[in-house]
């Protein structure tokens, strides 16, 4: 092997110095000069010094002595360097476009209308079409085209009813009225069932590395150890909570029970004044519009303390907004999330545990009285037709007010 003049090792030495320096113009422009100032046979001994192409190199000598040469901000002529892959593979774009939105893009018999679409399989598939594509290709045409990373969006209620808007203004109406009367409004609903014992919640918390705790792979119920349903009460001028967990079934006596234990827990004290209570609460489950047993436990609860309860329902497919959901229960999911709900004094003391810096605090107890399913209510029952239900003029089957069937007058006792 022929070894290197001391020429061509300066040349090489300049060029190692002053190469990461300039970008591929100003390297291309260099090499160029050196040739040049060798004279006859410099291309090639540049190109031996650095590495470089001799057609580069040829290509920067015709630029240097070009009448016309590129603007100083210009690395290379319009149209110059490698085509993007979009100009040479022209279906490309389209081809990627049908694989990743099928049913838009009308090709109901896509590879990938029934599988994951990750940037990895889209190429796969795009390469099974007869493009030359990698993932990260892939994911740069997609942005291009609009498309990007998203999960489904809980927004879909069902069917609207046409007094939806209607019964929400209804219920906020009344909300504000009875807190402008200093009367108690509430939000109430059950809370997602949960099982009890070692078993994943989601989200994570902080743990000592390499100690995660040990839950269990299945979640099938441990008979000993049951279920949870904790029915919530959600204060809406107080932004004070009150939970019941249930061991039993959710059947609208543990609802009313519920109640009827906040009330005599947090609810006299607050409003020791009041003459009515406002129920805003969803028009399905225990306390569903349809269910009668709701009514008639609603009943004795009036009779108990002498109340006017009235109730408004959400309207249907609507439950997402009942206020509980937002102002209480999303606060009690965030407190216990990572956290085994082991047993059932662990899930009140979470619950009791939550706070916000807004000032929310909320108040839980066990309920371990059984309620049985099953149990049946008729038009035909005489109990039923003893409740003094008043159905508002606005939608009566969503609006009503049960009123006490004896008054706190027909219990105090008689003085002589």
């Amino acid at each position: 092997m022929k070894r290197p003049d001391s020429l061509t090792e300066a040349i090489a030495q300049r060029f190692r110095l002053l190469a990461p320096l300039m970008d591929e113009r100003r390297r291309r422009l260099l090499a160029a000069a050196e040739a040049v100032a060798l004279g006859w046979g410099g291309i090639r001994r540049v190109a031996r010094a650095t590495g470089m192409s001799p057609r580069v190199i040829g290509e920067g000598v015709a630029e240097l002595r070009s009448p016309d040469p590129l603007p100083v901000d210009r690395v290379r002529r319009p149209g110059g360097g490698r085509k993007r892959t979009v100009d040479t593979d022209p279906t490309l774009v389209s081809d990627l476009e049908r694989l990743v939105d099928p049913v838009t893009r009308g090709d109901p018999e896509s590879a990938l209308r029934w599988t994951s679409k990750s940037v990895r399989t889209l190429a796969a598939e795009s390469g099974r079409l007869g493009h030359r594509v990698g993932r990260n290709l892939v994911a740069t045409l997609s942005h291009e085209a609009g498309y990007s990373l998203q999960a489904p969006r809980t927004t879909l209620e069902g069917g609207d009813h046409p007094d939806r808007d209607a019964q929400f203004a209804h219920i906020n109406a009344r909300v504000q009225e009875q807190l402008a009367a200093g009367e108690p409004a509430i939000s109430v609903d059950t809370k997602k069932k949960e099982l009890v014992g070692p078993f994943k919640n989601g989200g994570r918390e902080w743990q000592p590395v390499g100690q995660p705790e040990a839950v269990r792979v299945h979640d099938f119920v441990i008979p000993e150890l049951g279920r949870a349903s904790p029915y919530g009460v959600y204060d809406l001028a107080r932004n004070a909570g009150w939970v019941s967990v249930g061991i039993d079934h959710d059947t609208a006596a543990f609802a009313v029970a519920s109640i009827r234990r906040w009330w005599e827990e947090m609810g006299r004290a607050a409003y020791p004044a009041a003459t009515r209570l406002l129920i805003t609460a969803d028009g399905g489950g225990s306390n569903g519009t349809r269910v009668r047993l709701w009514k008639l436990e609603l009943q004795r609860l009036a009779d108990e303390t002498g109340l006017v309860v009235e109730v408004c329902h959400l309207p249907p497919g609507t439950s997402k907004w009942n206020q509980i959901e937002h102002r209480l229960f999303s606060f009690i999911s965030r407190n216990w999330r990572g956290k085994p709900l082991l047993s059932y004094a662990v899930i009140v003391s979470l619950i009791a545990a939550t706070r916000t810096a807004a000032g929310l605090g909320v108040q839980a107890e066990l309920d371990a009285n059984a309620y049985p399913a099953g149990r049946k209510v008729s038009d035909a029952d005489a109990e039923l037709a003893s409740v003094r239900l008043e159905r508002d003029a606005f939608h009566g089957d969503w609006n009503y007010s049960i009123l006490p069937r004896i008054t706190p007058a027909d219990t105090a006792p008689v003085v002589t």
